[in-house]
């Protein structure tokens, strides 16, 4: 009986740690979505290609884009919450042509502009000069 104290005791062990990471992994999933998906757009822009949108249409705050990767058109949208700052502060067009980055094993998943980068492009001097 003094034998098996030993062998209870790694039991417990590796109970409380199946136990720890099992409920590190259900929190991990619980994450705010909106702290999700700025990762996402760290990440797409730290290990993304970068390629040529065409911005169709914006409804604040979301603005709709096509592009094309090897020979594969993508439709695509992106949620600018929390980046619409940067977005006016810029002096940005946001019908037309843009720079986007996409993952490289999956094109779909595509940013125009993230907390590090973007690719909207402001006005020329040309077009602040009419306005």
């Amino acid at each position: 009986m003094a034998g098996d104290m030993p062998q209870l005791a790694v039991l417990c062990v590796a109970a409380a740690v199946l136990l720890g990471a099992a409920s590190w992994l259900l929190l991990r999933g619980l994450r705010d979505p909106r702290d999700r998906e700025r990762r996402r757009r760290i990440q797409v822009n730290r290990k993304g290609r970068m390629g040529d949108a065409l911005i169709t249409d914006f409804r604040d705050p979301i603005v709709f884009y096509s592009y094309e990767v090897r020979g594969v058109a993508y439709t695509a949208s992106q949620d600018l919450t929390g980046l619409m700052d940067r977005v006016r502060a810029g002096g940005v067009r946001l019908i037309g042509h843009a720079g986007l980055k996409y993952h490289p094993r999956n094109p779909a998943n595509s940013i125009l502009i993230c907390e590090e980068w973007s690719g909207l492009r402001g006005h020329s001097q040309k077009e602040k000069q009419v306005s």
